[in-house]
């Protein structure tokens, strides 16, 4: 059995991954922020097969007593997740993405070298790093160019993550994530927005629905189907390279609306609003997951029409 410990455990894509590798056996530790974590979409059972500590990025104490507690694997999920966020304070999500992910590192690295331990470490960016301009599906080879705070603060990281392995000899992995979604994402994000404005609209007995731009067009995982593909590369991934977690099919924004008011079962008419567009949205962002198979295997199993019901059946609970 393997000891795998996932910093921001709590959060979204945690608590998937937190089951899943509960499911596969693995004795999980769960570093999240001081205080009670946030345990919802977790049983009981899980929420006490967890061994939690507290971990704070920005406090070198804090980093060191976490990487002092033994585990096979780390999978570092903690980050300023939102690009809305990002864009709101651009100052923190590098301290926290870039510098944060530098420090976590950098700790195992010296614990590396100093024959302290040896994990593997899967260090989970964005697909939003190679920024705009593609119109086909995007492979690792393609140049990064970030054009938001969110996704240089995420190369940062990157960055910080090569560096450490090429002075330690840390197993570094990094998978770059295309968008995905599922039951528990919260309201910050598109898909899950959509659809509690959509259930909105029929509660209301009312068809015009607030959007943003809908012409951007989206790779969408779900999020079960994501946290497939860490356990996938911890097991099998090579350290030292990058890695897309991508579906290579893309869904407009506009047609992602169209399915989830068919599931809502309303009729409604989007009806655009400036405040919901995001200045740095990316036209097109599809990704080529063929690395990512043949090393590991993994495809995608859940069917678009599933997320997507899931997710607002999970909103109506």
């Amino acid at each position: 059995m393997t000891s795998v410990l996932v910093t921001g455990a709590d959060g979204f894509v945690g608590r998937w991954l937190l089951r899943a590798l509960l499911a596969a056996g693995h004795d999980v530790i769960g570093a999240v922020q001081p205080g009670p974590p946030r345990v919802d979409g977790l049983n009981e059972v899980e929420r006490t097969s967890v061994e939690w500590l507290p971990l704070e990025l920005g406090d070198v104490h804090s980093v060191r007593q976490l990487v002092a507690h033994p585990c096979d694997a780390v999978v570092h999920l903690a980050a300023v997740a939102s690009g809305g966020d990002a864009l709101q304070d651009p100052g923190h999500a590098w301290a926290v993405n870039a510098a944060g992910t530098a420090r976590l590192l950098g700790e195992y690295g010296r614990r590396r070298a100093a024959g302290e331990g040896d994990p593997r470490v899967l260090v989970v960016s964005t697909s939003e790093v190679y920024g705009r301009g593609a119109t086909r599906p995007l492979a690792e080879t393609d140049p990064t160019v970030p054009c938001s705070p969110y996704a240089a603060s995420k190369l940062g990281a990157e960055l910080a993550a090569s560096e450490i392995r090429e002075r330690t000899g840390l197993r570094v992995i990094v998978a770059r994530s295309f968008p995905h979604t599922g039951p528990g994402q919260d309201e910050r994000f598109v898909v899950p927005a959509f659809a509690r404005r959509l259930r909105g609209a029929r509660l209301a007995g009312a068809r015009a629905v607030k959007v943003g731009n809908l012409e951007p067009v989206r790779d969408l995982l779900d999020v079960r189907d994501v946290a497939s593909a860490y356990l996938a590369l911890l097991a099998r991934g090579v350290p030292g390279e990058v890695y897309n977690v991508a579906s290579g099919e893309g869904h407009s924004l506009e047609a992602l609306f169209a399915r989830l008011a068919a599931i809502v079962g309303v009729d409604a008419i989007p009806e655009p609003d400036s405040e919901l567009v995001r200045p740095a949205d990316i036209p097109y962002l599809v990704g080529d997951a063929g690395k990512l198979r043949a090393a590991t295997g993994w495809a995608p199993t859940i069917p678009l029409e599933r997320t997507l019901r899931d997710l607002v059946d999970a909103q109506a609970d």
